[in-house]
């Protein structure tokens, strides 16, 4: 273990441990956690671990098509233990099929893509002269057609829970996710959208009235995008910070958190009941 470490830090690695462990073992192909898993179990000096989260990870990595990806990844165990016999295994295996495999989409570590400015979009002018974006990407045609076009509600349904905000002026409150509002309404129970939303968007799900929540790392951010997008950042490890969402799909909220710090976002869903409930503690 290493001597730098607080028994305040040791206590936080070890509960982010027990929680990825949970994620990564529901989610195998989330190779995103799994290097925070890695992470977590290199800073406690746990070198067993360390080896079989990178096996794990390059598992992943070879499930999803990623094949170069996987060798470098078992490449770093080999560094370590020239001889490992699971290890050359695999590569062999990956040889085989690196002749005639077609590799499938990767899995996306955050609902941002592409963060430039459309030269098309449409701005005005908000609260104290901030220039606000018009027409923006917050993730309802992508809901729109998971919930209307796979025929789990109605258009009329979705219109009544679905709010698009202005931008212009800041939130009153925390604004409730639109999955909550369907739960809320009794047209489909939160628990049943959440879980449809894991399985489509291929982002891990967490617990986080589980977590112990970094409620300082939380208030660094903007209050107003927290607030309006209904997004809690969690937790931080390293580079990477945690963010837990009920709208996987929304761009404007990726673009607008972004922009507030300079680390890397992970992002998972989470319940949307938990997410409110925490962003009124945090932004009282």
């Amino acid at each position: 273990m290493s001597a730098t470490l607080t028994t305040s830090e040791e206590a936080q690695l070890a509960q982010t441990i027990e929680m990825f462990e949970v994620i990564t073992q529901s989610q195998s192909q989330d190779y995103q956690s799994l290097e925070i898993l890695k992470e977590a179990y290199l800073k406690l000096g746990r070198e067993k671990d360390v080896i079989n989260t990178s096996k794990r990870i390059a598992q992943a990595y070879v499930q999803l098509g990623q094949l170069s990806s996987a060798i470098l990844e078992y490449e770093t165990v080999l560094q370590r233990y020239p001889g490992d016999p699971d290890v050359q295994a695999a590569l062999k295996e990956i040889e085989i099929k690196a002749n005639n495999f077609t590799a499938p989409p990767a899995l996306s570590d955050s609902v941002i893509i592409d963060t430039a400015p459309d030269p098309a979009a449409r701005f005005k002018k908000g609260v104290g002269g901030k220039v606000v974006p018009v027409d923006f990407d917050d993730g309802r045609q992508s809901m729109q057609k998971i919930f209307v076009e796979g025929r789990l509600i109605s258009a009329g349904d979705f219109d009544l829970c679905w709010s698009t905000p202005d931008l212009s002026v800041p939130p009153i409150g925390v604004s409730e996710p639109f999955i909550q509002l369907l739960g809320d309404k009794g047209i489909m129970p939160s628990e049943k959208s959440l879980r449809i939303l894991v399985e489509r968007s291929r982002h891990a799900y967490v617990p986080i009235e589980k977590y112990d929540l970094d409620m300082e790392l939380a208030r660094k951010f903007p209050a107003e995008i927290c607030r309006r997008w209904c997004i809690l950042p969690f937790d931080k490890m390293s580079k990477t910070i945690f963010v837990a969402t009920a709208n996987p799909f929304n761009r404007q909220a990726a673009k607008d958190l972004a922009e507030a710090t300079q680390n890397r976002l992970l992002w998972y869903l989470a319940p949307p009941a938990e997410i409110v409930k925490y962003l009124r503690k945090v932004f009282r």
